[in-house]
């Protein structure tokens, strides 16, 4: 057992280093000032790619409508003809007609049917410059200005996102692990590579001719957005997160389709990131307590060292949520360990196999994330 003792404490004691860093880097980046935007505004395309219809549907998407922005589009495409989400997106063109366009019918022309519909989006857009967006996310009245604003100085922005007060335990529980380490991992990630290297699919602003110039969108890849910030790095382009923290809700969805979702981002993060996916077995240092509890018979030293580990990831849960400005999401504090636990089995699963499971679809993964459809 003194080898198993070894192990443990080095993943605690490694995942302690990572529940500081995420708790510094989370405060440096939100609590520093934000740079002062643009004082031009540019036209501006909003891509929407739509599939179903989410909850707060409706909201979501007129909240993209009424923008105290001075000129700007917001298009909307669907694949299928018969997509329970068209009555209401007509709803929303009558009520916004000189704003709203809609695509129906757009026969995919690559496995990702996201950016498939992104790609007939872009051949409507009129402006140079363009926000594609996720259909699930509601967003603030300046949102257009706040996230174009850095492109006076950067290549691309995107944003992080988390439902500030979700009402149901599935919902809950996906917020904290986008909150206390998803977003965190991001802004660590982004100091050691001295800049961003992925995007983030809810929202990602950028000029169509930067898009252009490092390869556009890729039609039959898993984690496209991901893979596009990546891409935009590599060609010399600048990708910046923005300080502006996304509301989105998943609503009543069930346990099984959270751990779905989750499981394709995990394998979505190793198939672009390669082995380095596996050294995020240092993120998961409050499950290991309980093993190292046991095998040492529950030791002074054991529950000296799992109490410090537990005092430390909520305090840096607690740094997250508050520089996040969603302090709603304490009375989930209690899901926490929860919360890491099915983390580490989302990890432990996604480091191996290559099927991920998209609306309704089942996908193969090959290579560094080229998909085909089983």
């Amino acid at each position: 057992m003194f080898w198993v003792e070894i192990v443990l404490v080095i993943l605690i004691l490694g995942s302690t280093v990572f529940y500081l860093a995420c708790a510094w880097f989370t405060a440096q980046f939100f609590l520093a000032p934000q740079p002062s935007g643009r004082l031009a505004q540019e036209p501006v395309s909003i891509l929407a790619p739509i599939c179903g219809l989410d909850e707060g549907a409706i909201e979501n998407w007129t909240s993209l409508c009424t923008q105290t922005y001075s000129t700007y589009e917001v298009l909307f495409g669907v694949i299928d003809p018969d997509d329970p989400a068209i009555p209401v997106l007509n709803q929303l063109q009558a009520q916004f007609p000189d704003r709203v366009q809609i695509f129906i019918g757009l026969p995919p022309r690559g496995i990702n049917h996201k950016d498939s519909t992104l790609s007939y989006l872009l051949e409507k857009a009129k402006y140079e410059t363009l926000i594609f967006v996720d259909s699930d996310i509601r967003v603030q009245p300046d949102y257009i200005q706040t996230v174009t604003a850095p492109l006076d100085r950067v290549d691309v922005v995107t944003c992080a996102y988390i439902a500030h007060n979700p009402q149901f335990f599935p919902a809950a529980i996906a917020s904290l692990g986008r909150c206390c380490d998803f977003i965190p991992s991001a802004l660590i990630a982004r100091a050691i590579d001295q800049g961003l290297q992925f995007a983030i699919g809810v929202t990602i602003a950028v000029r169509r001719s930067t898009l252009m110039n490092f390869g556009g969108l890729q039609l039959n890849r898993i984690g496209s957005d991901h893979n596009l910030g990546k891409r935009a790095a590599k060609a010399g382009y600048k990708v910046e997160l923005s300080q502006l923290v996304l509301e989105s809700d998943t609503g009543s969805e069930s346990l099984s389709d959270l751990f779905q979702r989750e499981l394709r981002w995990s394998r979505t993060i190793r198939f672009n990131k390669g082995n380095i996916y596996y050294t995020m077995i240092f993120c998961y240092g409050t499950v290991f307590c309980f093993p190292l509890l046991l095998v040492s018979n529950f030791s002074t030293w054991a529950i000296a060292l799992s109490s410090v580990t537990y005092v430390i990831r909520y305090t840096q849960a607690f740094i997250t949520i508050f520089s996040m400005k969603s302090p709603a999401l304490l009375r989930w504090f209690w899901a926490l360990p929860i919360r890491d636990a099915l983390s580490l089995i989302i990890w432990a699963i996604g480091g191996v196999g290559r099927t991920a499971y998209w609306r309704g679809r089942k996908l193969r993964i090959e290579g560094d994330g080229i998909i085909q459809q089983i």
